[in-house]
């Protein structure tokens, strides 16, 4: 906030701010969201979890492995989903992305010493995939029929006040970056011009991309694994 700023002034400023710099940028074409996503059939084994080719669940897939708290409760998302010899059990795999359109136009602000403009544009282009990434979260939630479960208000959504969890590959319960590379390939992201290898870092090009598993279990909810 500027000096003597009350912080409703402050918000209705940068609401009107980020409504002026949204209307930009979708109508110079910046912002390209885009959508890759599957529901896949799955098993716990140990910290891992299965996804198999089909239901007959006689080809693995992929898998990937996930880190288990070394205190009480001994979380680890492969909890949420059941073992082998309890039958099969389904996962959402999600990929979001803006385009590269907005890295682009990010890239040339910076080259040219644009800086506000560019944090600005570059801000925009991330919080945007996210908001993407919760939409369609919802989607999914509504596909599996318990977006009921939701609670009343958009703030409530921000401490998971819904069904499930949505779990992204670089945070505390699932630290591994490699597995971004799992996700593309698993949901052919190619498609969309998305690109993730060792060359990357292991993070997803264009930058304003992000995946995630998405869990049913009612308990699953955000954690740390240390």
């Amino acid at each position: 906030p500027e000096k003597d700023e009350s912080d409703e002034d402050f918000k209705s400023r940068l609401r009107a701010t980020f409504r002026h710099e949204l209307a930009t940028a979708k109508a110079a074409g910046f912002l390209i969201p885009q959508v890759v996503y599957g529901y896949y059939c799955v098993n716990a084994d140990g910290n891992d979890v299965v996804v198999w080719s089909d239901e007959s669940r006689s080809s693995e897939l992929a898998r990937f492995s996930y880190p288990r708290q070394s205190e009480a409760p001994f979380m680890c998302i492969a909890d949420f989903y059941r073992t082998f010899d309890k039958g099969p059990d389904y996962a959402a795999f999600h990929i979001v992305t803006m385009g590269e359109a907005v890295s682009i136009e990010a890239a040339r602000l910076f080259a040219g010493n644009e800086y506000q403009q560019y944090m600005i544009i570059h801000g925009l282009g991330v919080e945007m995939a996210e908001a993407l990434a919760e939409l369609w979260h919802k989607r999914i939630r509504e596909e599996w029929g318990f977006v009921n479960e939701d609670g009343p208000s958009i703030g409530g959504l921000f401490r998971q006040q819904y069904r499930g969890g949505r779990y992204s590959w670089g945070y505390p319960a699932c630290p591994d970056l490699e597995d971004n590379a799992t996700v593309a390939t698993l949901l052919e992201a190619g498609r969309l011009g998305i690109e993730v290898s060792e060359e990357t870092g292991w993070q997803y090009q264009p930058e304003q991309t992000t995946s995630a598993i998405i869990c049913h279990h009612p308990q699953s909810k955000y954690f740390v694994a240390r």
